[in-house]
């Protein structure tokens, strides 16, 4: 049998089919996003992944709990704990630790369902990475995309923030494959990155991560992330139309209208992709999102919950990830996290899971399951509303001196700045 990683799958196949004949989702029925599902959009090709292997996909997925007759169609809806427990029998049964990395090379911008066909049809490449940032959540809450520019180079990223969500690693291979593949879409099959970010240790092999992304990959880093330079947001997009454009984004305005807002999810989005480069005291929170500190905390309490427990169970979630699955020292990820030093860290960890960092790394370092634990005790503890507590304090005033230790992305090198991205004007 050959590798399934040589495959081919390539750009062409996952290129999107010509604007002339695509049918565009504005007569579609509604399909709102219930708590703790989404929709199965790239994960549809989770069962040919495993049929490529030699592998009947049916019993794998009945093993997870879901029905092989939802793969027939991407916009289904699933449980999201579910599709985590699929990926992780996906790899236990095929011993391909990158699987999540082959599913999301077959998935195109159609994978990303109502969001894929409005980035079609965005003016610029900037303008439809916003778009996918900003609307994701109507079709999937369990990845939550963000965009950083900074001078000369962009950062696109990925980060799983469902509290326990098994497989994070496999989930976050396959977005950023996927998202790779969409701006291709866009761009040209051609196009690549400066550099790649992924949130995994260092395989053993890792060409097949070169083939699909032509470009120099990190591991051990605190997100799933594509680096390039930022004039790329300013290319235009071919073909794309400004009046499907305006009925696709009602479409999702009706859409975001009739599933209505989920507080507390949208405050752990938003800590999910902050938390380790930004001030997230409740203040700042608040701050952004214009409002007072104390409505805040009024409606995350009507919702049964509060600032403090939710910043806690992101904050364990990422550490859950960097622990179980990269390298990254207990310094490090202290200071991801703004703990002032790596004892701090670890008496927070002791409190939330009963074991200290490096006895549940040593319990659960990737194997191809993941642990699905919940952060504990996270309402008991003394503290204050912005997740301090008498002996977890992250610093969180924008100043620490432990800042500068963080996972950063380096400075573009020239030679790759210029050169290894089609970016031209």
């Amino acid at each position: 049998m050959p590798e399934v990683a040589d495959i081919p799958l390539g750009v062409r196949r996952g290129r999107p089919p010509s604007r002339a004949t695509q049918s565009y989702p504005t007569a579609a029925p509604a399909r709102t996003l219930p708590a703790g599902y989404v929709q199965l959009g790239m994960a549809k090709e989770i069962a040919p992944t495993l049929r490529a292997f030699g592998l009947d996909p049916d019993p794998i997925i009945k093993a997870a709990g879901l029905d092989p007759r939802l793969f027939e169609d991407g916009a289904n809806l699933v449980p999201h704990r579910a599709l985590g427990r699929l990926c992780g029998l996906s790899v236990a049964h095929t011993q391909c630790r990158h699987f999540g990395l082959l599913v999301g090379r077959r998935a195109t911008i159609l994978s990303l369902g109502l969001v894929g066909r409005l980035m079609l049809h965005s003016e610029t490449l900037g303008d439809a990475l916003r778009g996918l940032v900003a609307h994701l959540s109507v079709q999937d809450r369990v990845i939550v995309p963000s965009l950083d520019v900074a001078g000369d180079t962009a950062v696109f990223s990925h980060a799983v923030y469902q509290p326990g969500m098994e497989s994070a690693d496999q989930i976050a291979d396959g977005a950023i494959a996927c998202a790779l593949n969409a701006i291709r879409a866009l761009l040209g099959a051609d196009w690549a990155p400066s550099e790649v970010l992924l949130p995994r240790g260092q395989p053993a092999d890792r060409e097949p991560y070169r083939r699909h992304f032509r470009a120099p990959v990190r591991f051990d880093q605190e997100i799933a992330a594509l680096v390039f330079p930022s004039r790329c947001l300013e290319r235009r997009i071919n073909g794309a139309d400004p009046l499907l454009r305006a009925m696709l984004e009602e479409r999702i305005k009706q859409l975001k209208g009739a599933q209505g807002s989920e507080f507390p999810d949208d405050i752990r989005r938003l800590l999910r992709v902050r938390l380790t480069s930004d001030r997230c005291s409740a203040d700042a929170i608040s701050d952004l999102l214009t409002m007072h500190r104390r409505t805040l905390s009024r409606r995350l309490k009507d919702s049964g919950t509060g600032y403090r427990h939710i910043s806690n169970e992101i904050r364990f979630e990422i550490a859950r990830q960097l622990l179980g699955d990269t390298e990254v020292p207990l310094g490090q990820i202290a200071a991801a996290l703004d703990y002032s030093e790596a004892s701090a860290f670890t008496r927070a960890f002791r409190r939330w899971s009963g074991e200290t960092p490096t006895a549940w790394r040593a319990k659960h370092r990737r194997d191809g399951q993941q642990s699905s634990h919940e952060p504990q005790g996270g309402s008991s503890q003394h503290g204050d509303d912005q997740g301090r507590t008498v002996d977890e304090e992250p610093t969180d005033r924008g100043q620490s001196s432990k800042r500068g230790h963080r996972i950063a992305v380096q400075p573009l090198p020239a030679q790759v700045a210029t050169g290894a991205v089609l970016c031209g004007a």
